[in-house]
């Protein structure tokens, strides 16, 4: 059994740094990680592993930064099987912000937790059997894998016991941070004894990252693979200039034009399954996954697709991040998102491991300031284009040849109808008074016939009704009831 020790790591610490692992039979591990290594035909490590492994075997703490898929899971999956093995008595907590990378993160654990090694494990995520979750809590899960949400659901309920976790890895970090899990990771943290090893990793590394780092990371090592914030070379980016009403056509002409699957990013759920209702319509196999599913159906979803069922894939933003489908050859930023770094993570679900991939993003006048802002994340340097004139006017649809707003003007306009319009107004009431005025000598409106020289009612022809009634609304005349009474009839 051979293990790293500090005084070998204090010595050896700029080659470890300096010097790239170009096999993980280098690594002083166990024989039996080593199998489960070779086993699962993991042999070429990648920069982020070949850098992160080594220091975290010896205990040090890790600030990691990569671009998604650059392996970082299996970076601190090898160290963290490794300790296990070691400490029997020690446990492991991985947090991730979602249920699908939680899970994948699961079945790279379970690659390596062959039968041989044979350490317990738990997966908490929402969406699933919470009697499962607690059964295998039970039989002593030693490796937990899960989301903030579950997470402190099972520590409320007192079903999960943290205090021997020894190795804690927080991964796709400012991910949770953008979702607003700060509050449910920092509740975790109180759990975790203060004695553990701690693993953090994330594809960027905005402000609020480094004040956790501060807060909880001891000393940490920064290890940062790439640019941050550009998106992987080998991923040939394209832009389309587009009006909203057009988006569809072109999506199809696309999708006519690119072989192989297809991941199309749109903003909403509502907007993801519209998309996908149209698609089979017209005669394409797509399928949608967005946050209103169930596991169990993205679960289907995900394989589905990796299986090759329907070559279309409509999402939103849940899947940007943790989906790792090799087969994936294009993207397709239907909608931008809403916060520029998740265009990095969106387009960096196709080249995933080292494979060419590309990303089409549909461009309309409404998303300039935010295209703006995603192109200054790539490149710091970057300058909007300045817009002439005659750009500006070709942006304002069904605006064509109308003058620039003029408030005043239009305050005066306005004046000027109102006038016009209480002129008619008035002009039309007397109008009416003049009218009434003339019904007035026309028609009696006394109970003296003989003011008008004319008959009473008794003795008006039926002509003369009828030019009485004229103009007027017509209703019958209540007669008064003739008196009767009724005659006694005497017996006989």
């Amino acid at each position: 059994m051979v293990v790293f020790d500090a005084k070998f790591y204090n010595d050896t610490n700029k080659s470890l740094n300096k010097s790239k692992m170009n096999n993980f039979n280098e690594l002083l591990i166990e024989n039996k990680l080593k199998k489960s290594i070779q086993f699962s035909n993991f042999k070429t490590p990648t920069p982020i592993q070949s850098q992160s492994i080594p220091i975290s075997l010896v205990g040090r703490d890790i600030l990691g930064t990569a671009q998604t898929g650059t392996g970082k899971t299996l970076a601190f999956t090898i160290p963290m099987l490794n300790k296990l093995i070691l400490d029997k008595n020690a446990m492991a907590l991985i947090v991730c912000p979602t249920r699908e990378l939680a899970s994948q993160v699961m079945q790279t654990v379970l690659k390596l937790n062959v039968r041989e090694i044979g350490i317990g494990n738990a997966l908490l995520i929402g969406g699933e059997s919470m009697q499962k979750q607690l059964r295998k809590l039970n039989k002593g899960a030693r490796i937990i894998v899960g989301t903030p949400g579950r997470i402190n659901d099972h520590l409320e309920r007192k079903s999960l016991d943290l205090s021997r976790v020894s190795y804690l890895v927080l991964d796709e970090t400012d991910r949770m941070l953008d979702m607003g899990f700060t509050p449910q990771i920092e509740l975790i943290l109180k759990y975790v004894p203060k004695n553990h090893q701690t693993l953090l990793f994330s594809a960027t590394l905005p402000n609020n990252i480094l004040k956790i780092s501060q807060k909880y990371l001891n000393n940490p090592e920064r290890i940062s693979v790439g640019s941050i914030s550009t998106p992987i070379d080998k991923i040939k980016q394209e832009t389309f200039q587009i009006n909203q009403d057009k988006k569809y056509h072109e999506l199809i002409n696309q999708l006519v034009e690119r072989n192989g699957s297809i991941l199309v990013f749109v903003k909403t759920k509502h907007g993801a399954d519209k998309i996908v209702k149209r698609l089979k319509y017209d005669g394409h196999k797509a399928d949608a996954i967005h946050g209103n599913l169930r596991q169990s159906k993205r679960e289907r979803v995900i394989k589905g697709f990796r299986n090759g069922n329907y070559r279309i894939l409509i999402a939103t933003d849940v899947a940007a991040r943790g989906l790792d489908i090799p087969v994936i050859k294009h993207v397709i930023n239907y909608d931008l998102p809403q916060v520029p770094e998740d265009y990095i993570h969106r387009i960096g679900r196709t080249g995933r491991a080292g494979k060419e991939g590309s990303a089409l993003t549909f461009l309309t006048p409404s998303d300039r300031s935010m295209w703006n802002s995603i192109s200054k994340l790539i490149d710091p340097n970057y300058k909007p284009p300045k817009t002439d004139k005659s750009q500006k006017k070709n942006f304002r649809v069904g605006k064509k040849g109308k003058a620039p707003f003029n408030k005043r003007r239009k305050f005066n306009d306005n004046k000027k109808r109102n006038f016009r319009d209480k002129k008619k107004f008035f002009k039309k009431d007397e109008d009416k008074k003049s009218k009434f005025k003339d019904k007035k000598k026309t028609f009696g409106f006394t109970n003296n016939p003989k003011y008008f020289g004319k008959k009473t009612d008794d003795v008006i022809e039926k002509d003369d009704k009828r030019s009485y009634f004229k103009g007027r609304k017509k209703f019958k005349r209540r007669q008064k009831p003739k008196k009767f009474s009724f005659k006694k009839h005497k017996k006989k």
